[in-house]
């Protein structure tokens, strides 16, 4: 992973980076939540916040610093089969990283704005790519909860054609895995460790009521940033 600003960093809980010759492998850290576990209450509970914040995604950061230090090690050996060997370990947990750092922003407590909806430019795009914002929630959960196994549903922005796309990725894949023009909106994480404490296996009841503490000004601050 290139080496990126101080800032970018510090989004995405990035740690110490580790030198190769004139390019660099980053680290990264578990970013902390801006709110406290239990914010997100009736919709996600505490408990499975907590689990899913310290265990789950305090998972993927050691396992991805620990596959990126072996890359490292690799490369200086020249030892190419483990240099390959390693892609899966990087993509999976880099990416689950990735995925639940923006999942974290993705959210946030109804006394701070949580579910409500989108207004200015991304309100506007929405109605005009889905119809309305119910047909947009509509289409993440129906093809969310037809997800096989495990995975992601997005609302992302093609960068290249300006205009929203809904999409899913299996497994930790981020969204840019599906074209380098896409940047993520937003990511519902539909693995089961994200709901089944509370929601047992019924997928659909949790993608009911995440829309309840979903943070849209996350999302439209991220829009606008895109296409000013």
């Amino acid at each position: 992973m290139a080496l990126r600003s101080l800032a970018t960093r510090k989004a995405l809980g990035m740690g110490k980076s580790v030198g190769l010759g004139l390019r660099g492998l980053q680290t990264v850290t578990l970013p902390d939540l801006p709110y406290d576990y239990s914010a997100l209450e009736p919709a996600i509970s505490g408990e499975i916040m907590q689990l899913h914040h310290q265990k789950h995604h305090q998972t993927y950061v050691t396992n991805y610093n620990k596959a990126v230090e072996q890359l490292f090690q690799a490369l200086n050996k020249i030892d190419t089969s483990t240099v390959v060997q390693l892609q899966g370990a990087i993509k999976f947990n880099g990416g689950g990283h990735v995925n639940h750092s923006i999942f974290w922003k993705n959210l946030a407590p109804v006394h701070e704005g949580g579910g409500e909806p989108p207004h200015s430019s991304l309100g506007w795009a929405i109605d005009t790519h889905f119809g309305s914002l119910e047909a947009l929630i509509q289409k993440m959960n129906a093809e969310g909860a037809a997800l096989q196994g495990s995975g992601w549903v997005w609302l992302g922005l093609d960068t290249e054609f300006k205009r929203l796309v809904v999409e899913t990725t299996a497994n930790q894949d981020p969204l840019v895995t599906k074209a380098p023009t896409l940047v993520p909106l937003l990511g519902i994480d539909v693995w089961e460790h994200a709901y089944y404490l509370q929601y047992k296996n019924v997928r659909p009841d949790y993608l009911k009521n995440i829309w309840k503490v979903m943070n849209w000004k996350y999302a439209s601050e991220v829009y606008q940033k895109e296409c000013p």
